[in-house]
């Protein structure tokens, strides 16, 4: 059983930093790709960042040079680095990973984001 647990979320003010992490457990040989998704009130889940097994980043438009994903292979755990952070990124965040053996995709719980002065 894959379990992700996602910290880090909180109250911040606008231009503020956050450190979103994000502990992998569970049984499985190898990963395809990781990221991080959120979901504002109304809004559908939309994808934020993610990173290839081989390390190949891509993030959203509206979070690019501001968002950072990370990861500690020894500590099974993933992140993301928030700066210069703006109202509209205040939303649920997600923690997702996508494993190639065996085939899974698994979420977190997720963390609450708030951005606002």
């Amino acid at each position: 059983q894959v379990q992700l647990v996602e910290s880090g979320g909180g109250l911040v003010q606008p231009g503020g930093s956050l450190r979103l992490s994000c502990a992998v457990s569970g049984s499985f040989f190898s990963v395809s790709a990781m990221g991080w998704y959120r979901q504002a009130p109304g809004k559908e889940r939309e994808l934020v960042a993610s990173m290839t097994s081989r390390g190949l980043t891509n993030y959203a438009d509206s979070v690019k040079g501001r968002f950072t994903i990370s990861r500690d292979n020894a500590k099974n755990t993933v992140y993301l680095q928030m700066n210069s952070l703006k109202p509209e990124d205040t939303a649920v965040y997600y923690c997702n990973l996508k494993t190639a053996i065996p085939r899974g995709d698994y979420w977190g719980q997720g963390t609450q984001v708030t951005v606002s002065s």
